[in-house]
């Protein structure tokens, strides 16, 4: 598999914890620019569209595009925007 590199060094369950993050790093990712499924690692918290129409430069989480902080914060600042503005409403 993708660990095979390491042999037997390390541990099994070491080894299990470093494909999970290397399976997610090396996989594509869906572009919110251009919807197509081709958003890969360029570095660690730095994601590039391979489209040739759009190559946008995005910036994410190390091993994955976005993390499960940035999505609560995103929630959060939604909520909170949808509730100043049904106070703005008023």
């Amino acid at each position: 598999g993708i660990t095979g590199k390491y042999g037997t060094r390390y541990g099994a369950s070491l080894r299990k914890i470093v494909k999970k993050y290397e399976i997610q790093q090396r996989a594509r990712y869906m572009c919110t620019f251009c919807g197509k499924e081709s958003i890969r690692r360029l570095a660690g918290g730095i994601w590039q569209c391979q489209s040739k129409t759009c190559r946008k430069t995005v910036a994410g989480g190390c091993w994955t595009l976005t993390t499960g902080a940035a999505a609560t914060a995103r929630a959060t600042i939604n909520r909170l925007k949808k509730a100043q503005g049904a106070e703005d409403g008023k």
